[in-house]
């Protein structure tokens, strides 16, 4: 079809952002929501994970094969196929009444997510084909999305305020069905009718793998890290991840094409993104606690509290995007992974009634770090892929995301409810009987309406002191993973290269590291001369225009 107006494309842009900003909402939305589960539905820690991972899981698990057939099959329809179905889940999840039936609903709006989320970014890909419109605009996709994880808090307690839990995943729906009607008048069709088939050996592998994985670390408090049980999980974990690794290699047409992340700036771009959305994620199902239980804080004032995360992640992806011309990937991501691990390593070291001055200034390096992070290494991933295969790409990404995402929860999760409730059982609660200690050491809601109930100040100091000790720790856990994921991110990304003529998408030459979808992976750092990249095939993507024009 002709070229869109950029009258469109904004309107393009617009609407797609609108999905992604829906979906990724619903990630943190019911974080602030969680005391209230665990009061009225009587969940434990456990149940709360996996009220927040059994979403991510199901997202992060399907999303490559979500990427894949929306290349093949068309982009539009899979978009209001995943719109149409969230809604709908949704709005079920807002009527069940327990904690096993929440979670079976988590898992099936991750699946409807899975759908829209690769969809969302493979759209802009195809719709700015130009290498420098494409970066702005996937700057804004990463300013819209980062926004979406962090208000979730915010219109949670807005929310909770005024109504009761079940309105968390009411709100989801009128913003779903308008991004449904948007992608209908106003998003182009395009799609790779020679993309491959479903590849449901590798399906079947990975999230098997990303499943046992973090059943494993979600149940190991329980059952001991050192049981049997949890030992077999993660020898089952590398079995499988081997497995998925060998159906990709024998298959003409993989799922994944594994040569990928032998470019770095694929593999340590994907690395970055996970360990960035590691920090975010574990950092909003811990904190939301600390405020509610720790510091007494109704649901409005803890997500309003959480609001300086989301306002500095849309200034970090904005301003991550615009640093990269100048700096290079590497020097700005590594930066953003610097933040993040000086942020943790600061609330560790706080004490349980810091002033919340202090606090903000740990949340605003949290969102510079992420937004600094995911924004650039995000583009950098799309670089490698030309825009027909947009949807692989985009897909690597979202799993990235959503795997960090759900580890995060289920690893610093887990470390905070081993060491609470090993420190909770060498307090006062050992003298009470034995059902109520135990209730109390799988749920902080249990143990304090018990100190609360008994009138037992001791009891009470007893929660307050094993929460923070298992909180500090976790933060020093995050800590170190991003760090260590900051040195890995200066040894591999690619640095500023010069500018050169005919780089991919659309002739404009790049000066962050673009190895484009036709070259190999570039010497970090290099100053060679400049090279011309050979011509490019015809691109199979075929595009069709449908809703109203603009």
């Amino acid at each position: 079809m002709p070229a869109l107006t950029p009258r469109r494309r904004l309107l393009v842009l617009a609407t797609v952002c609108l999905a992604a900003f829906a979906i990724n909402l619903d990630t943190t939305i019911v974080n602030v929501a969680l005391p209230d589960l665990s009061r009225q539905l009587d969940a434990t820690t456990r149940d709360l994970q996996w009220v927040v991972d059994g979403y991510n899981l199901a997202f992060a698990a399907l999303v490559l094969s979500a990427g894949s057939l929306g290349d093949r099959f068309g982009r539009r329809p899979a978009l209001l196929l995943g719109l149409a179905g969230f809604a709908a889940t949704s709005t079920v999840g807002s009527a069940v009444g327990s904690p096993g039936a929440l979670v079976a609903v988590r898992f099936a709006m991750g699946a409807c997510a899975a759908l829209i989320f690769p969809t969302t970014l493979s759209i802009i890909t195809n719709t700015f084909p130009d290498r420098r419109s494409r970066a702005k605009a996937v700057g804004v996709w990463g300013a819209v999305t980062g926004l979406g994880v962090a208000v979730g808090p915010v219109v949670g307690g807005v929310l909770l305020a005024h109504f009761g839990w079940p309105s968390v995943f009411l709100a989801l729906v009128p913003v779903a069905l308008l991004a449904l009607v948007a992608t209908w008048l106003w998003v182009p069709e395009s799609s790779d009718p020679g993309s491959a088939r479903l590849d449901l050996p590798g399906l079947a592998a990975s999230s098997a793998a990303i499943g046992v994985l973090v059943y494993t670390i979600i149940e190991a408090p329980e059952r001991g890290w050192g049981a049997p049980a949890t030992l077999a999980g993660f020898a089952a974990t590398a079995v499988l991840t081997a497995a998925f690794v060998r159906i990709e290699r024998g298959r003409a047409h993989p799922m994944i094409d594994l040569s990928l992340f032998r470019t770095p700036a694929f593999s340590a771009a994907s690395g970055s993104v996970t360990l960035a959305f590691f920090a975010l994620f574990g950092f909003i199902f811990l904190v939301t606690q600390y405020f509610q239980f720790i510091r007494g804080y109704g649901t409005l004032s803890t997500g309003v509290r959480i609001l300086p995360v989301a306002l500095t992640i849309a200034v970090g992806s904005l301003g991550g995007v615009a640093l990269v011309a100048r700096l290079g990937t590497r020097a700005v991501v590594t930066t953003g992974l610097v933040l993040l691990g000086v942020s943790f390593a600061w609330i560790a070291a706080s004490s349980a009634f810091v002033s919340y001055e202090r606090i903000v200034g740990q949340m605003v390096l949290i969102g510079l770090g992420l937004g600094l992070t995911t924004a650039p290494a995000t583009e950098s991933i799309l670089s490698v892929l030309p825009p027909a295969k947009a949807g692989v790409g985009s897909a690597v990404n979202d799993a990235t995301r959503e795997a960090g995402g759900t580890l995060g929860v289920a690893v610093l999760g887990s470390v905070f409810t081993s060491l609470y409730a090993s420190r909770l059982a060498d307090t006062a609660f050992s003298g009470l009987p034995s059902r109520t200690a135990t209730s109390a050491e799988d749920s902080v809601a249990s143990a304090l309406g018990t100190a609360s109930g008994l009138g037992r100040a001791d009891l009470l100091t007893a929660v307050q002191t094993s929460f923070m000790d298992a909180f500090h720790l976790a933060c020093l856990v995050a800590a170190a993973i991003c760090l260590v994921g900051a040195v890995g991110a200066g040894l591999a990304l690619p640095g500023r290269l010069p500018v050169r003529p005919g780089g991919p998408g659309g002739g404009h030459g790049t000066a962050d590291g673009d190895h484009g979808d036709r070259t190999g992976p570039t010497d970090r750092g290099a100053t060679a001369p400049a090279r011309t990249a050979p011509a490019a095939p015809p691109p199979r993507t075929a595009v069709r225009a449908r809703g109203r024009t603009a």
